[in-house]
């Protein structure tokens, strides 16, 4: 992705409370020269009065023209100005500073805010209202830890199987002044590409895998449910590579929400409870199998009963029944003779 790259030029702004002191201590001269402006005035003084009336004017206009160079950087904040239409610099020093009145700082929340601010206007004055509401946005750009939830979103794994998949993305602004230049809006963009991003790399891993003798060796490697950390980390690799051009830093990316869609959930639990039955049945043949062969082999051993091979099976046979037997067996005595 190719972008406009401004580089970034930290200022060193002159201490704001030492331009307020200077400030006060001008406006205090300007205003007592407009008063000895006047009493020389009415004392027929012109010359003297006239000159000091203009250097009283003039020092409100320059003194008070001043008072808007005075600015406030909060901690984990930046400020980026612009002076008639330049890029004049970057502070990220918190604080209270002076710089070029001229300057103007920016960030994209103000100008969205201004520009909705300027549309209900335009759409009040259509229609006969006037709306008068300040921009309320802040100025400046942030530079904490910020967490996007990205919310739930379907898409199709590497098999077809519609999923639904939920992330939040932990990022924070790097780089301010390539965040307010390179991009519009730097949150929108954060946004487009994470729903980019995680649709492309869901698509390539399967959420489970279904058959273990029809899957490759690569995707049985990895799935959206067993390998969600590592999957989640790819995300994160490939969201960086993409935002890393708007002065954006991911620090992580987390899988918050993973289920099949509606319309196949059920049949995935259908496929889910099935695979657990074969399971525990295995389980239960492999028990069974080894205490008949144990029950058979005490019985020869210690010579208790001598059986021929059809009566072997038949009680191997009864046995297995059984143990295996998803119900408790009911015991028949038999009271007569076994031939």
């Amino acid at each position: 992705m190719k972008v406009n790259v401004v580089k970034e030029r930290e200022l060193k702004p002159i201490s704001g409370f030492l331009m307020l002191f200077v400030n006060v201590i001008g406006f205090l001269a300007a205003t007592a020269a407009f008063v000895f402006a006047v009493i020389d005035l009415v004392a027929r003084n012109s010359v003297r009065g006239g000159v000091l009336l203009s250097l009283g004017i003039l020092g409100w206009l320059v003194f008070g023209l001043l008072f808007a160079g005075l600015k406030v950087v909060n901690p984990n904040e930046a400020r980026v100005f612009t002076l008639f239409g330049n890029y004049h610099g970057t502070i990220k020093k918190a604080g209270f500073h002076f710089v070029n009145p001229f300057s103007a700082s920016f960030s994209p929340e103000f100008a969205a805010a201004k520009a909705a601010r300027d549309e209900r206007v335009t759409q009040g004055a259509k229609e006969g209202k006037t709306v008068v509401e300040p921009v309320s946005a802040p100025k400046a750009v942030s530079l904490k830890k910020q967490a996007y939830n990205n919310g739930q979103q379907k898409v199709n794994d590497v098999l077809g199987n519609p999923i639904v998949i939920g992330t939040i993305v932990i990022w924070q602004v790097e780089d301010p002044t390539q965040a307010v230049f390179a991009v519009e809006n730097y949150r929108a963009f954060l946004s487009i590409q994470a729903d980019s991003v995680i649709r492309n790399v869901a698509r390539l891993y399967p959420y489970d895998i279904i058959d273990e003798d029809n899957c490759d060796d690569d995707v049985q490697e990895k799935t959206l449910r067993g390998s969600a950390i590592e999957i989640a980390d790819l995300m994160k690799v490939e969201l960086q590579k993409r935002v890393e051009a708007a002065g954006l830093s991911v620090d992580e990316v987390r899988i918050t929400h993973l289920a099949y869609s509606e319309e196949i959930a059920a049949a995935m639990l259908q496929r889910q409870q099935a695979t657990a039955v074969i399971v525990a049945k295995k389980k239960i043949v492999e028990g069974a199998v080894g205490m008949v062969k144990m029950a058979v082999d005490k019985l020869g051993e210690e010579e208790v009963i001598v059986l021929d091979d059809e009566r072997k099976a038949a009680m191997v046979s009864n046995l297995l029944v059984v143990l295996c037997g998803s119900k408790d067996a009911q015991p028949i005595v038999n009271s007569g003779s076994i031939y």
